[in-house]
């Protein structure tokens, strides 16, 4: 078993366009970083993604990646809260979920997935995560400040990142609010397509 991060970003680190909610769950613009797995360019509302041309097998292989080992997410309350209504009646990952926040509620059932609401931090979300994953990988998926707090607190095996060949200019960057300590990382793999570079880490301790 593994803890591992697969995120999205561009050149200057951004995961996110600005002013996200519900009416932009990706962020203004957002769409744009995700264009590598066919989702258009200005997808900015929650309604099914547009095609923007089919990835490639590359980019399909990196993207089918996060859920071939996955046993259990771990996510952030804005991601959930932004994404719960494009994720449909299946809640998208269909194995246990892990909501990192403030606010208690009771377990949220979507189709295959159960989301677990925990408000005692990231560790905690973690090794909950652990527990249902049995042998298998724990994914954290985001949003940004959850991925600063895991690998900030030595939670994080391997880092995933989608390196989006744009510079976005504005938005949530990954790592601006952390992790404040040195990370050595060992290069793992690296596949380049022209829709995006798809890197993987291993966090080095």
């Amino acid at each position: 078993m593994s803890v591992f991060v697969d995120m999205t970003m561009s050149l200057d680190g951004v995961t996110a366009g600005p002013e996200v909610g519900r009416a932009h769950p990706l962020g203004l613009g957002g769409g744009r970083l995700h264009r590598w797995i066919g989702m258009g360019a200005d997808q900015d509302i929650p309604n099914p993604p547009t095609r923007a041309g089919e990835p490639e097998a590359a980019d399909e292989e990196a993207a089918a990646g996060m859920f071939a080992t996955t046993g259990a997410v771990v996510l952030g309350r804005t991601m959930f809260d932004v994404g719960i209504d494009l994720w449909g009646p299946d809640g998208a990952f269909e194995v246990p979920a892990f909501v990192v926040t403030h606010r208690s509620e009771p377990v949220l059932v979507r189709g295959a997935t159960t989301f677990t609401f925990v408000t005692e931090g990231i560790e905690t979300a973690v090794s909950w995560a652990k527990d249902a994953a049995g042998d298998r990988d724990v994914a954290i998926v985001g949003g940004a400040r959850v991925v600063d707090e895991a690998v900030r607190a030595g939670l994080v095996d391997e880092l995933v990142v989608h390196l989006v060949p744009v510079v976005f200019g504005e938005g949530t960057r990954l790592f601006d609010e952390g992790p404040r300590v040195r990370v050595e990382l060992e290069p793992i793999s690296a596949v380049q397509t022209p829709a995006a570079t798809h890197l993987r880490y291993r966090v080095l301790r």
